[in-house]
């Protein structure tokens, strides 16, 4: 106890630090609080329906990620994801286009060029959502609820559900220039965490009305979910460093030995961007059939709709695998990775700089990638397994998937840049042994 004040004494006697913390926290509180605004024209009273729409099913997970503003009507309704899936297409086509493939080269310039086509793209998959969510609204509450009707009520919200989302993108901006962390990473796990206090109590409750050992199975509950925040933890942070030794090991090589050397890839280098990748990529069915029609829907979209089911899961899981090599491929690059060593002096004992060192890289990148993206696929899918186990859906959701990914992801990335602030300034460290490993550590 007396280190925790201790490190909280440090971390307030550090100016950028601690402006940078407040910062983040009055971005947040502005976020929460537009949450809570709903949509002029409607009244706030009469959402019961709306938010017993998503009490469940995929448009429980829809409202988890917009941090409950789904399901209150509000301005910041369509949430953060619009954004999320122009990023993914705009990163799809720098794979095959190679006009995005040249903006890519271009550093600093060519990156503000694809922030600006994304936000761009952002505003056109906004204005296609925002249809669907207002005739949602039409038909989940009463008439009594629209206080504004007609042409002038469908256009205006529009606007407004676009201006939201664009203005919570900025926010997240400002989060990753001014606060700490990366501010949609950061959004995203607010409005999750959001929900977990509710979700909580539901659960509570519902063990408690059952009939004999209903408080045992919470608490069994409650372990279990511990001991999957104990693995995720593990997975996000990957392993520190892959050591020499092994990894020749993995390629065949047997002439290892000697210093006891270090390679800096990770098991997990992508993070939980797979998981983000595919669950956006999972809410294009609530998107085509519409918000209104998900419970009706029938054939593909049906199946790629229920949370529970075999193919939504099978779907995700393979989605994910797919997405953790592509986002690999993407943040490590073996040839810059050799060409960085042999500029630096830097070489691996036993193999030839150069082409056979990009080989050599590239293979462990691709064997240690297979496992890591196996383990995102099932902590993806483990929410689906309680839900089977009679736990309730707004508290199976913390079991693993996205939510949690993000929770444990953001909150290790926060405190792996509080830490370095402290470490940087000469102070202890947030740990007593060794260093918090974000998703981004080496």
């Amino acid at each position: 106890m007396k280190r925790f004040i201790e490190t909280l004494k440090n971390i307030w006697r550090i100016e950028d630090l601690k402006t940078r913390i407040v910062n983040t926290i009055l971005l947040i509180l502005v976020y929460r609080l537009g949450t809570m605004v709903v949509l002029p024209g409607v009244d706030p009273t009469q959402l019961a329906e709306l938010k017993n729409q998503t009490s469940g099913g995929i448009l429980g997970l829809v409202d988890m990620f917009s941090g409950g503003a789904f399901s209150n009507a509000s301005i910041f309704a369509l949430g953060i994801m619009p954004y999320i899936s122009a990023s993914i297409v705009i990163q799809l086509l720098g794979m095959a286009i190679p006009y995005f493939q040249r903006l890519q080269r271009e550093g600093e310039s060519g990156r503000r060029k694809i922030n600006q086509i994304t936000r761009y793209l952002t505003v056109v998959i906004l204005m296609l959502q925002a249809p669907g969510y207002i005739a949602n609204l039409h038909s989940q509450l009463p008439e009594s609820a629209f206080i504004l009707k007609g042409t002038y009520f469908i256009v205006s919200s529009m606007f407004i559900l676009t201006a939201g989302t664009m203005f919570v993108m900025w926010l997240g901006e400002r989060i990753t220039d001014k606060g700490l962390g990366n501010g949609i990473s950061l959004i995203i796990m607010i409005g999750i965490i959001a929900r977990l206090p509710s979700a909580l109590w539901v659960e509570f409750i519902s063990r408690l009305n059952e009939q004999g050992g209903g408080l045992v199975v919470f608490l069994l509950e409650i372990i279990a979910l511990g001991l999957v925040i104990l693995f995720t933890i593990l997975l996000v942070q990957g392993t520190r460093k892959i050591p020499v030794q092994y990894a020749k090991r993995i390629v065949g090589n047997k002439q290892y030995g000697g210093v006891r050397q270090y390679i800096p890839l990770k098991v997990n280098a992508a993070g939980v961007m797979p998981i983000i990748f595919a669950q956006a990529i999972m809410f294009l069915p609530v998107v085509l059939v519409g918000f209104s029609n998900t419970e009706t829907a029938s054939g593909i979209a049906a199946a790629l709709s229920n949370p529970v089911g075999f193919w939504y899961n099978f779907t995700v899981a393979v989605l994910i695998i797919l997405f953790t090599y592509f986002y690999t491929a993407i943040i490590i690059n073996p040839t810059q990775m050799a060409e960085e060593m042999k500029k630096n002096g830097g070489f691996i004992p036993g193999v030839k700089p150069g082409h056979n060192t990009v080989e050599f890289l590239d293979t462990i990148m691709s064997r240690i990638t297979l496992p890591g993206s196996i383990f995102l696929a099932i902590i993806a899918i483990l929410p689906a397994f309680a839900m089977i186990a009679d736990v309730q859906s707004s508290f199976a959701y913390f079991y693993g998937g996205t939510s949690l990914l993000i929770m444990v992801g953001v909150v290790l990335d926060t405190l792996q840049q509080i830490e370095s602030h402290l470490l940087m300034r000469h102070y202890d460290g947030l740990m007593k042994n060794g260093r918090i490993k974000g998703r981004s550590a080496i």
